[in-house]
Order: C-alpha cells, then sequence, then structure tokens
C-alpha cells in the first residue's frame, strides 16, 4: 500500500482521551509502526495539540499490532537518496523528539514487542517508560550499515556511556529486564498487566497540580544540560515561582492545617 493510500485507510496515529490522559498509538500495524514520514507529521501535530489543551494531564504512546515501533521506514528511505533529503527527514524526526519533551505533560511510552532504532528513540525520549515482559530493544541501524546516531542522543542520556555504545556498535537486543537495569525503561510487567500499570501511572501523575508537574519537568531537563552551579540556580528560581502560585499555597496549607487541599481541577500550561 502506498503511504498516500495509506493514510487515507486509517489514522496513522490513533487517539483516545480517559479523563485527563491522552493514549496515542501509532498505528502502522503491518509495517510494525515504522516512522514514515507520514507518521511523524501525524504525531507531531497531536503533540501540538495536547501542550495546547488545558485539560489534558498524562500523554501515553504507544503501538498498534504486535509492536511498538520498528524504526525508520526503510522502504520509504530509499526512495529519495539525495542527502538534502535525508537531512530533513532526521531534522524532522528530531524536532518530534524534542517536542516530546518539551510539552508540560509528562509522556510515558507503553512499549511491547520491539522498539528498534527510532523505536529505541522514541523510549528514551519519553519521560516514562513501561514495558512488557516480552518487549525487545535495540538501535540496529549498524547492522545494515547506518550507525543509528539521532536515537544515540536518547539512548545515551537513559544509558549509561559503555553499554549504550555497545548496543549502537553490535545492533544486538536487549531484553526488558536488561533496558529496566540499564536505565531505559522504568518498569517491566507482564503483558498482561501492562495497559492496568500504565493506567495506574498515568493517574498518579493526572491527580498531582498541573502547574507543578509543568514547571518541574521543563527544569528537569533544563538543568541536565547545566554546571551543578546554574543548575541549583534555576532550581531555586523553579521552586521560588511555584511556591507563589495558588496550587502550593493551598497545598502547603492544607498540610499545615491537617485537611486534604481544595484543588483546582483545571491545568495551567
Amino acid at each position: 500500500m502506498t503511504a498516500p493510500a495509506e493514510a487515507a485507510a486509517a489514522p496513522l496515529v490513533l487517539r483516545r482521551r480517559d479523563a485527563g490522559v491522552v493514549h496515542l498509538t501509532l498505528n502502522r500495524p503491518a509495517q510494525f509502526n515504522a516512522l514514515s514520514e507520514e507518521m511523524l507529521d501525524a504525531l507531531q501535530a497531536e503533540l501540538e495539540a495536547v501542550a495546547a489543551d488545558a485539560t489534558a494531564r498524562v500523554v501515553v504512546i504507544g503501538g498498534a499490532g504486535k509492536a511498538f515501533c520498528a524504526g525508520h521506514d526503510l522502504k520509504q528511505m530509499l526512495a529519495d537518496r539525495r542527502t538534502a533529503y535525508y537531512q530533513q527527514l532526521f531534522d524532522r524526526c528530531s524536532r518530534l523528539m524534542l517536542r516530546i519533551q518539551s510539552i508540560p505533560q509528562p509522556v510515558i511510552a507503553r512499549v511491547h514487542g520491539i522498539a528498534t532504532a527510532a523505536g529505541c528513540q522514541l523510549v528514551g525520549m519519553c519521560d516514562l517508560a513501561l514495558a512488557a515482559s516480552d518487549a525487545r530493544f535495540a538501535v540496529s541501524g549498524i547492522n545494515v550499515g547506518l550507525f543509528c546516531a539521532t536515537p544515540a542522543v536518547a539512548l545515551s542520556r537513559n544509558v549509561a556511556r559503555k553499554p549504550a555504545f555497545e548496543m549502537l556498535v553490535t545492533g544486538t537486543f536487549i531484553d526488558a529486564q536488561a533496558a529496566r537495569e540499564r536505565g531505559l525503561v522504568n518498569r517491566v510487567v507482564a503483558a498482561d498487566r501492562l495497559d492496568a500499570e500504565v493506567d495506574e501511572l498515568a493517574a498518579s501523575i493526572a491527580a498531582k497540580p498541573a502547574a507543578a508537574i509543568a514547571h518541574g519537568k521543563a527544569m528537569f531537563y533544563r538543568q541536565l544540560e547545566m554546571g551543578v552551579a546554574a543548575a541549583y540556580q534555576l532550581a531555586a528560581q523553579t521552586m521560588a515561582c511555584n511556591m507563589a502560585e495558588d496550587c502550593a499555597q493551598e497545598g502547603v496549607s492544607a498540610f499545615v492545617e491537617k485537611r486534604p487541599p481544595r484543588r483546582d481541577p483545571s491545568p495551567a500550561n
């Protein structure tokens, strides 16, 4: 099926809303949810919509069918062999990955089956990741002569240097337990428990004040790229602004007064 026909047949990203939790499902199951140009655009558009939605509290990214995501669409990549085309393709993918971390809502990867190359990158760029016990991960481009350079950015910010480099230069798979031990995912659960665990984590986050979560997420990623002194300066500024807001004032007052806090259900972006 050609990409335009495929796009016309079914949405490339399925969207489901469960209260304040937005579920985005990559929907190319026959291609193991490979990231075609059209799917990159569709997921980018969904993230932009979520970022602008003051009622969205958490995002869950998953995959339809047997896999989470098999990376870029290699057949599509061979259709135009110009360096300029490849540059814009990888730039487009990088913008998507960065957007995951810049939206105010926490993003959870729901991983089953395989997550390879840019699919593994997607897991690494999500704020949190839960994996089924039978999930497998690899940055396997090297097996076809293509070093997974853009996935390496995400991988090396989750996994320690030597294990990350070994994955990049061998292209070998690691199982879900190894992914948890190396820091790529938060939890590993039985496949039949994956949805329940994701829902429980999402609900726990959604119950927290949205403004505090948004400020905290932005600060978390900014401080990682700073020296210690600059990081503390940013953190102090973030906490001061957070403490001055109504949600923190009410929460602290309730704690001191030994009563439940009165929460405004609408989040702030």
